[in-house]
């Protein structure tokens, strides 16, 4: 899926005013936010896409899951350019690693200085790829299956649940994989015509993921209005 012409400039979060978004940053995010991220947010300020960023509010909230599954091995699709990639890096052991995919390196090239300065770039197995073949190869070896303890998913959403079957193979039990951009700027509970032309493939894939994510016996689910909206799901079994 391309990405929209023109994106928004207004903040990521689903608040009502810029006034409260920002109360919650300074209040609660900025003062705890580690310094590499600080640098990898100020330099991904500049890009062009810079919307496409994980949200601080929402990757205070990833750090604290990732904590609470004891994740040591994870796996992220879609990385731009790696603010939610360091946030887990700098959070799981020494001896954790991320399976990084994304099709463009060049995104992942802008932020690396960043993690490497940070020292957890050797956590990192970063795949440069689409994100099905890569992860079809993944499960060709069955050592992977079930092994993983958490996945981060914000890349193309018409193929959020082609990766939704493949990582609940993936996933441990109790493994849990947090889905981004699952109210797509607020678009999924408005009328389809009152929806801008370049955000309407979005909006379409957003509800028919939603509504397979809701059907699911095999997991349990949260969604969380921060950012762009987040969908935490645990693996039952």
């Amino acid at each position: 899926m391309e990405l929209p012409e023109k994106l928004p400039t207004e903040p990521k979060g689903l608040l009502q005013t810029h006034e409260l978004y920002k109360y919650i940053l300074e209040t609660n995010v900025y003062p705890r936010e580690p310094e590499p991220l600080k640098d990898l947010r100020a330099v991904t300020s500049t890009h062009p896409w810079a919307v496409m960023g994980t949200a601080p509010d929402a990757g205070q909230m990833i750090t604290m899951l990732l904590k609470l599954v004891g994740a040591k091995k994870t796996i992220e699709i879609g990385v731009f350019t790696g603010y939610s990639l360091l946030l887990t890096a700098l959070t799981i052991p020494d001896n954790g690693k991320i399976v990084a995919i994304d099709v463009s390196r060049e995104w992942y090239e802008v932020g690396r200085p960043v993690i490497e300065k940070a020292g957890v770039e050797n956590k990192i197995e970063f795949i440069e790829s689409l994100a099905l073949p890569a992860l079809d190869k993944m499960l060709e070896n069955p050592e992977n299956e079930g092994s993983f303890d958490y996945a981060f998913v914000d890349a193309d959403k018409p193929n959020y649940i082609n990766y939704h079957e493949r990582l609940m193979k993936l996933l441990k039990v109790n493994g849990m994989v947090v889905y981004d951009n699952t109210l797509w700027f607020g678009s999924v509970a408005q009328p389809e015509d009152s929806v801008p032309e370049e955000f309407r493939e979005g909006r379409i894939a957003g509800i028919e993921f939603n509504k397979a994510l809701a059907a699911d016996p095999r997991i349990e689910i949260s969604m969380v209005p921060l950012g762009d909206g987040i969908t935490i799901c645990r693996r039952l079994y």
